[in-house]
């Protein structure tokens, strides 16, 4: 198992790819994967410099082929919380790491490989890859972040994927609204690279601030969360991004 952090200097920041490495397991996630994965987000979470994290899983065969079987075989109720506690709190860290983070997904994205695409901001995938929550299979519960599938993707179908098990490919994976782009498989740098442009073009301060809004408007009721984004809108003239970025625009006009 090898984690690979490789931060690549632009002329507007950092763009930082975490690639998870462990192919002989199609990438499934253990208790020490699962802690260097923590300690490499750890790592770039109070770097001003980066703008994105593109996180992918080493090969084509697999993202994340889902949680460790041999390692859940030998577990027991107290070691069972600790493992799943130290997932979630993975999954916690991508949710809130200050810059988008875009799941780069190639090959088998399943159980705990889909809840991590689910923690992630935005989700490109090639046409060869597969998506699935199968924990019923083996005898237990699909759980933590696989709470964000209704979200994503509505109850009903959310309902089909943790009460059957099934697989559905990239392409059902898009229309259900799971996937943000799907791609050939060599085309999948280049589309992630269109998404990384886009962001890295943007105002760097105001994109951390949309990130932290869109958090809150997923459990704030809906006035509260409105009020959120007139705070974040005043507070963004604190500094001179608006200014500054706003500039180019009126240029134009004269």
């Amino acid at each position: 198992m090898n984690i690979d952090v490789q931060k690549n200097n632009s002329e507007s920041g950092e763009i930082v790819t975490i690639t998870y490495d462990r192919q002989e397991k199609l990438n499934a996630l253990n208790s020490a994967g699962i802690q260097e994965l923590t300690n490499a987000f750890v790592s770039i979470t109070d770097d001003s410099n980066v703008r994105v994290v593109i996180f992918t899983g080493s090969g084509s065969k697999s993202f994340i082929g889902g949680a460790d079987i041999n390692e859940l075989s030998n577990l027991n109720e107290n070691t069972a919380r600790n493992f799943i506690t130290s997932l979630h709190e993975l999954f916690v860290l991508i949710r809130h790491c200050p810059v988008p983070v875009i799941a780069r997904i190639n090959g088998y994205c399943l159980g705990a490989g889909m809840e991590l695409a689910a923690a992630c901001d935005l989700r490109i995938a090639s046409n060869n890859a597969i998506f699935g929550m199968p924990e019923v299979k083996v005898g237990i519960p699909s759980v933590i972040e696989a709470a964000l599938l209704p979200r994503l993707v509505g109850w009903g179908r959310s309902n089909y994927l943790v009460l059957t098990g099934e697989n559905i490919n990239a392409t059902t994976a898009y229309d259900w609204g799971f996937l943000e782009s799907v791609t050939e498989q060599d085309q999948l740098d280049i589309e992630t690279d269109r998404f990384v442009d886009a962001i890295v073009k943007s105002a760097p301060l105001a994109v951390r601030e949309q990130k932290r809004l869109v958090r809150q408007w997923e459990v704030l009721p809906i006035n509260a969360a409105i009020e959120a984004g007139i705070d974040a809108l005043a507070n963004a003239y604190r500094n001179n991004e608006p200014r500054y970025r706003m500039q180019p625009f009126l240029d134009r006009k004269k």
